[in-house]
């Protein structure tokens, strides 16, 4: 169990998580959408301890993620893997050390600068990416691959720190339609084969619905929305978005709506 308990986060006068409480089952695979500076990905962030909170607790278990230090926080980090929209990925660098790299929290000062990898470390990072269908590339440079190429690789690299949790910022906002529903496709299959829990912002309504077994609403930096797919009504859409207006389709202009507010 992941939990929140009262967490803020402020930048200057500015709440942009504010008060959230939340639980989330191991083995979930939870959508967090709302409108761009709604707090989506602040969240994300203080999951991972990339930023602090500036009150409340994160928890996880028994354990107090939010007084993690030092070590305990390295280690957390790599038990809780991020993806981001925009790879992070060392671009001149193959594939499969791109993958690897994913290790580095396991090794020592010096292995880490040197990026020695085992036989082991590599036998794991080839079944990594032909985890996510990607094996075929694992010589090439990365910046000779797709978008969607280079998400894979990403959540390659995540699977190689052996998380517990992957928390996933905006992971398919820069894909073409196809390359988005393949990187969804890999991220489900790891939820629902691997029993990691899965925990991604995501920009659009549809894949939310089609992926996601609990969606997480947010507006100005606090939950207004928690449950599942069916109950995602057009009142809703229209409370998280900011849409006012009169009648929305749910299924096709509630989902533009959202888009044009993002």
């Amino acid at each position: 169990m992941l939990r929140l308990e009262n967490v803020t986060k402020s930048f200057g006068t500015l709440n942009a998580v504010d008060h959230v409480n939340l639980d989330i089952p191991q083995g979930q695979m939870v959508g967090i959408i709302g409108s761009s500076g709604a707090g989506k990905s602040t969240l994300l962030r203080l999951i991972n301890r990339l930023w602090e909170p500036c009150s409340g607790k994160i928890m996880f278990y028994e354990d107090e993620v939010s007084a993690y230090k030092g070590q305990d926080l390295l280690d957390w980090r790599s038990n809780c893997a991020m993806i981001f929209q925009q790879f992070n990925l060392v671009k001149r660098l193959s594939v499969l050390t791109n993958v690897l790299m994913g290790r580095l929290r396991k090794h020592g000062t010096i292995s880490s600068m040197l990026m020695h990898f085992t036989k082991e470390e590599r036998a794991m990072a080839i079944e990594a990416l032909d985890r996510v269908d990607i094996v075929d590339q694992a010589l090439k440079r990365c910046d000779q691959l797709s978008g969607g190429q280079q998400q894979r690789v990403a959540i390659a690299r995540a699977l190689m720190q052996d998380p517990l949790i992957i928390l996933a910022d905006e992971p398919i906002a820069s894909l073409d339609p196809i390359s988005a529903a393949h990187v969804m496709d890999t991220l489900r299959s790891i939820n629902q084969k691997e029993g990691h829990t899965v925990v991604a912002s995501i920009h659009h309504l549809s894949s939310a619905r089609a992926y996601c077994e609990r969606i997480i609403g947010m507006k100005d930096g606090r939950i207004v929305f928690d449950g599942t797919p069916s109950q995602l009504s057009t009142e809703v859409v229209r409370s998280i978005y900011h849409v006012e207006d009169a009648e929305v389709e749910l299924e096709h202009d509630a989902e533009n709506l959202a888009v044009a507010c993002v």
